[in-house]
């Protein structure tokens, strides 16, 4: 892959369809944004296990995953955001980050927006 960076969610998810809406928003996407349900993900390199379980973005034939993916999202959206892009990558932030990124993902069914679809029942996370 080349080009413009790409930012893979959940779309049958409405807390993180309402995240991703909030920062093209506020915060300035500067990558293609699409749910991992309309995305060729094979060509973007990565699988269905891993979009379900996470936030993705692809940039160079390179795949950043949770915690690290809204860190590039930060990075790439340039200031005042990208200080706080950069602080996420350096441990021990990177791993309070990705520790806090897994504590809402696992429970954002119960977050404003959840649905159904991001039920640990349903077979997804």
């Amino acid at each position: 892959m080349t080009g413009q960076p790409v930012l893979i969610f959940d779309g049958d998810c409405g807390f993180c369809t309402t995240s991703v809406r909030f920062a093209q928003r506020r915060i300035g996407v500067r990558a293609r944004v699409t749910a991992w349900q309309f995305a060729d993900l094979a060509a973007l390199g990565t699988t269905r296990e891993r979009a379900e379980h996470e936030v993705l973005w692809i940039d160079r034939d390179r795949v950043y995953g949770g915690a690290q993916a809204v860190a590039k999202l930060l990075i790439t959206a340039g200031l005042p955001w990208s200080p706080l892009g950069f602080v996420l990558r350096v441990p021990p932030f990177r791993w309070a980050a990705q520790g806090l990124y897994r504590l809402v993902a696992n429970n954002r069914r119960r977050l404003p927006g959840g649905t159904p679809a991001c039920s640990p029942s349903s077979g997804r996370r």
